[in-house]
């Protein structure tokens, strides 16, 4: 693939490192009312400590480290790239510090956020959790690690949105992009960029910002949306040839561990809807075996818990598994 989004910064990333809108968002997520700037102490790692590790916002604010995160398609393994961000970042805050000594080192409370505007279907907030990678389900892992994400779409989350005004405008702007990029019919890119942006400077949304950086705007929103659309091609790609496979072979697609609770919040979504399995498989574009297991969980453990329903699939697939082995 061309490009490598780890080794560019973003819009998102570009707004928060402005100690104002760091302590907009962290106000907005936690509910408080801090007012000075000052209290931010920056974190965030860049391409100088590895140009394979950098994150988009890391700040110390009242004994906790937030790590927040702007994604705008999905990723299961989020958790995975937060603990290693942490990791990283306490290296760094504890270099000078005796690890060895008898005295107890404090350290700050981790807290992980992630903004979602993607334009696939997502619930307002939900969590990933680092034990939903590991190789087996484990009920009380030694070591857990919990991201909220959160919704940052056009009709999602409004009180957060309300109360953090750089979130909102960002997303205004995306969605102006968006806006005049299917009117040039995918094609000139550039040109909805640089018409979001005038639009966005006229109607006042994040006017000194754009009229400061235009240039650097236009160039990494050109290389993020190419990046992601191309992982979206690669994505369906890979789906027709797994489908293609799966029967060739005559046997079905499998479903990695990490993307489950995932797959399962999307059928609750359109179960809701009332959607047979079916209907859900095909908008889905999944297995419909997977499909009516999902459903049939539901059903009979009357329960749209998404843990329920993971740790019911997976005792079931264990099951399988072993009365196959038996056989």
């Amino acid at each position: 693939m061309s490009g490598n989004r780890e080794y560019k910064s973003d819009v998102f990333s570009m707004l928060m490192e402005d100690k104002k809108n760091a302590l907009e968002v962290y106000n907005a997520v936690n509910h408080s009312n801090y007012d000075d700037p000052e209290l931010v102490e920056v974190h965030t790692l860049d391409k100088g400590v590895s140009l394979s590790i950098r994150n988009d916002c890391a700040f110390v604010l009242d004994a906790s480290l937030s790590i927040y995160e702007h994604q705008s398609s999905v990723c299961p393994n989020m958790p995975v790239r937060c603990l290693i961000y942490f990791t990283n970042i306490l290296e760094r805050l504890l270099k000078k510090r005796n690890i060895y000594g008898h005295s107890l080192i404090r350290i700050p409370i981790p807290k992980f956020a992630v903004f979602y505007n993607g334009e696939e279907e997502q619930p307002d907030q939900y969590d990933m959790k680092l034990s939903d990678a590991f190789e087996k389900p484990v009920e009380n892992p030694d070591l857990e690690l919990t991201c909220r994400i959160y919704n940052i779409n056009h009709g999602h989350n409004k009180d957060l949105l309300d109360k953090c005004p750089v979130l909102k405008e960002y997303m205004i702007f995306i969605d102006y992009v968006r806006e005049y990029f299917r009117q040039e019919d995918d094609e000139n890119l550039e040109t909805a960029i640089n018409c979001a942006i005038n639009r966005c400077i006229e109607e006042n949304i994040l006017r000194e910002f754009l009229l400061e950086h235009r240039s650097e705007v236009v160039k990494v929103t050109q290389l993020d949306y190419t990046f992601d659309r191309q992982i979206m091609l690669e994505r369906e790609e890979a789906r027709r040839e797994g489908r293609e496979e799966g029967r060739e072979e005559g046997h079905e697609e499998g479903i990695g561990e990490g993307e489950c609770r995932q797959l399962i919040r999307q059928v609750y979504k359109k179960r809701a809807k009332r959607l047979s399995p079916e209907e859900a498989a095909d908008q889905l574009e999944c297995d419909i075996e997977q499909i009516r297991n999902i459903y049939h969980v539901m059903d009979s453990l009357k329960t749209t818990d998404i843990d329920t329903v993971y740790k019911k699939l997976t005792e079931v697939k264990i099951s399988e598994e072993r009365a196959t082995k038996q056989g």
